[in-house]
């Protein structure tokens, strides 16, 4: 049984892994069972019965992809200080985001036209980034956030570090100065005691 479970992961990643480097390669019509069963060397029957059909092989790419993101961030050896983690985590995210650029097309650029992701999938992708809203309570807790919703600072951080990322990503921005400037600025908004 323990066998059958590493093969069934290893088949669903590999054809996840197929299906990433087809979405970058070849566009989004790339993704048919067909072509992905012929990458990966399985039947179409395989596929169908992993995902059930386009649309799920779509959101297990979305999912995926922010599994992913969690664990780059995990990789993020954790600060005594709560504030010193999370000026930490800002990098790795970046990073992140730059060593997928399949996953990140797809979670954050609708790279696949028409694909929207369940309510379900939402939650659980936002879930994945939890790792924020808890080093931002560490922080509130510690005094050196304002008292407020964690989420409301995690957020802010995250469309700040977005819109760098994606400015980067289109070649606007040469390298990551702009999006540490940018991110640095947005914790700034938050700090007790802010930087004169």
């Amino acid at each position: 049984m323990l066998g059958e479970r590493a093969t069934h992961d290893e088949l669903r990643s590999k054809l996840l892994d197929v299906a990433v480097t087809l979405l970058v390669s070849d566009g989004p019509e790339s993704l048919t069972m067909r072509r992905i069963a012929t990458e990966a060397g399985c039947t179409t029957t395989v596929i169908y019965t992993m995902f059930g059909n386009r649309e799920g092989l779509a959101e297990a790419l979305y999912l995926e992809g922010f599994e992913r993101f969690r664990r780059y961030l995990e990789t993020v050896p954790q600060r005594r200080d709560a504030l010193e983690y999370l000026y930490a985590l800002g990098p790795a995210y970046r990073q992140a985001c730059l060593a997928e650029p399949g996953y990140y097309s797809l979670m954050f650029e609708r790279a696949i036209p028409g694909f929207e992701p369940s309510e379900r999938a939402r939650t659980l992708a936002r879930a994945a980034l939890n790792i924020l809203d808890r080093v931002i309570a560490d922080c509130i807790s510690a005094g050196y956030l304002i008292p407020t919703q964690p989420r409301k600072i995690a957020d802010a951080l995250w469309a700040a570090a977005q819109g760098a990322i994606s400015l980067e990503r289109a070649g606007h921005l040469r390298d990551g100065r702009t999006y540490e400037a940018v991110t640095m600025a947005t914790i700034c908004c938050y700090l007790v005691d802010k930087p004169k």
